[in-house]
């Protein structure tokens, strides 16, 4: 008898362990031994300093004269088509170079969005139009949002100097399960990844420079300490309830064999 109540109670809280640390994303974001904490930096890399690389997508208009770049479908082999008032797309090719309507190829590779747009325009005042107003954008970059927000997924940075609360107000917010003290911003390659903490009920935090995004940010929202308590009592009650039954099915067994 003995035996059977020690089994059944070690089998219980070993399924309980077991499924408590099956929690999604929730390991991948607590290993803080390999992540260092930036949260200290007077400054940060921000999107508007970004230099343009092969295989980014520049959406380019003209303001000026929308007959030029937009509306006319481009013949030019680094085109990816688009077009309407949004302007078309135009992806860099590995040479560092975009193809462009009447002008042709444009050296953009390592300059900034302001100062590609400010060469784009400049060659086709030199070349074709008058007074071109030319907006270049790089639609390729992106942050990605995972945890506690109402939609989580991919998120482009469309415009220079977007923030972490932009980003999660494009998400639909928060979920009620979140925990807005403790927000990861994870930065860096693989080999030197970085961490910065935000804590949205702290203004200071708020409007930290760190807390403006780069292209390949990874944002976490874990789950508050009583979104994780209930999920714990439930997995807890999901466990244990068949093994109380396996219990007293064995002890109306153990007690028909004793008869």
């Amino acid at each position: 008898m003995r035996f059977l109540i020690n089994f059944f109670i070690i089998s219980g809280v070993l399924l309980v362990f077991s499924s408590c640390s099956n929690k999604q994303y929730q390991t991948l974001f607590e290993q803080r031994t390999a992540i260092s904490d930036t949260s200290s930096q007077k400054s940060a890399v921000t999107l508007d300093s970004y230099h343009i690389q092969p295989q980014d997508v520049l959406q380019i208009r003209n303001l000026q004269n929308m007959s030029y770049i937009v509306d006319q479908p481009s013949t030019t082999s680094g085109s990816s088509g688009g077009g309407s008032s949004q302007g078309q797309t135009y992806q860099v090719e590995e040479d560092g170079t975009v193809g462009l309507p009447v002008i042709g190829r444009v050296q953009v590779e390592g300059l900034t969005r302001s100062e590609a747009q400010k060469k784009v325009e400049g060659v086709y005042r030199d070349s074709v139009l008058k007074n071109p107003i030319i907006e270049l954008k790089i639609v390729n970059l992106k942050v990605t949002l995972l945890g506690e927000v109402k939609a989580q997924g991919n998120i482009p940075l469309v415009k220079d100097k977007t923030t972490l609360v932009e980003v999660i107000g494009e998400a639909g917010g928060l979920t009620d399960k979140a925990n807005e003290t403790n927000i990861k911003i994870i930065r860096g390659d693989e080999k030197n990844p970085k961490v910065i903490i935000a804590n949205l009920n702290d203004i200071k935090s708020i409007n930290d420079p760190n807390n403006v995004l780069q292209n390949g940010d990874i944002i976490y929202i874990s789950q508050n300490k009583r979104a994780v308590r209930n999920d714990n009592l439930q997995n807890f009650s999901t466990v244990i309830s068949p093994v109380l039954i396996l219990f007293n099915t064995a002890l109306i067994i153990f007690s028909l064999v004793r008869k």
